[in-house]
């Protein structure tokens, strides 16, 4: 029988990590790396630094050991007292980045250089537009349960995805998102009122269209799961699924093909993006 213990080994350890615990991931340490050099050459122990950009001791030290990640406050802040000419800034994708799930990294990386990016979603609002309180309330509901600081790091990093829909160039992007999925209450009444503003102003962005498939359209393509279409700025097409955690990044040309007719059937059959504004309007009329 061939030894599995190294394979259970490196996933426990990725588990470990994604939790909370074990080795922190690569770019945390890159960026405290980083900023001690540039500290120490302006000649500031890590109190002096923390005064002057209101933070702790405790908190620049975290940083600086790879412990915590820094987030995009503290790389500005840092980056003006340091004088370090946007070099901080530079490594603070790469550190959001890693405060995503594991199985999520590869994914994020390609996603954020896309040139068109579409999506079908018949269970929750996607992350792309998700508020931040939908998404706190989504990796609160997570089981095992997760500790208050990967909620934090996870939504973070949820919400600094979303520059994908302002970015220079503009991609384009396209969401069908289930009836379904807009009336599930993740959180409470209030949550849900600004999750619904959200769509509408994202709907609203030139390269963005947002259609909801109506909960009563019968049998489509759509109910056999989530899907993600994407093309490379290098022209390649790809797709991505995922299910409890496990994602897949998809090349076979076949395959990406195949969710391309899918895509365009269902965006054929869900609402347009002037009807599906209305519906969303009317969800929040009714709370």
């Amino acid at each position: 029988m061939r030894d599995t213990r190294s394979g259970r080994a490196a996933k426990a350890k990725e588990k470990a990590q994604d939790e909370g615990g074990g080795d922190l991931p690569g770019a945390w340490s890159a960026y405290g790396r980083l900023l001690q050099h540039l500290r120490k050459r302006a000649g500031l122990n890590q109190q002096q630094l923390g005064e002057a950009i209101g933070y702790s001791l405790e908190q620049v030290a975290s940083v600086e050991q790879g412990r915590r990640p820094a987030k995009a406050a503290f790389t500005r802040a840092a980056g003006r007292v340091l004088e370090a000419g946007g070099v901080l800034e530079v490594l603070q994708d790469e550190v959001d980045r890693a405060k995503l799930p594991r199985f999520f990294r590869n994914f994020a990386l390609i996603e954020a250089n896309v040139v068109s990016r579409f999506s079908y979603d018949p269970l929750l609002v996607p992350g792309l537009l998700q508020t931040e309180e939908y998404a706190r309330a989504v990796f609160a509901g997570h089981c095992p349960p997760l500790s208050e600081e990967i909620i934090d790091q996870h939504t973070e990093a949820r919400l600094s995805r979303q520059k994908l829909l302002t970015r220079l160039p503009l991609a384009e992007l396209s969401f069908i998102v289930s009836e379904e999925a807009l009336r599930n209450p993740v959180g409470d009444a209030e949550v849900m009122r600004g999750q619904w503003q959200r769509l509408l102003e994202v709907g609203a962005l030139r390269n963005v269209e947002v259609q909801v498939m109506p909960a009563a359209s019968g049998f489509h393509s759509g109910l056999n799961g989530p899907f993600v279409m994407m093309e490379t700025g290098e022209h390649h097409h790809l797709g991505y699924i995922e299910s409890q955690e496990v994602g897949c990044v998809v090349h076979d040309p076949a395959e990406v093909s195949a969710f391309g007719l899918r895509y365009g059937k269902l965006r054929s059959q869900a609402l347009n993006g002037a009807e599906s504004a209305r519906l969303i309007e009317r969800l929040a009329g009714e709370t």
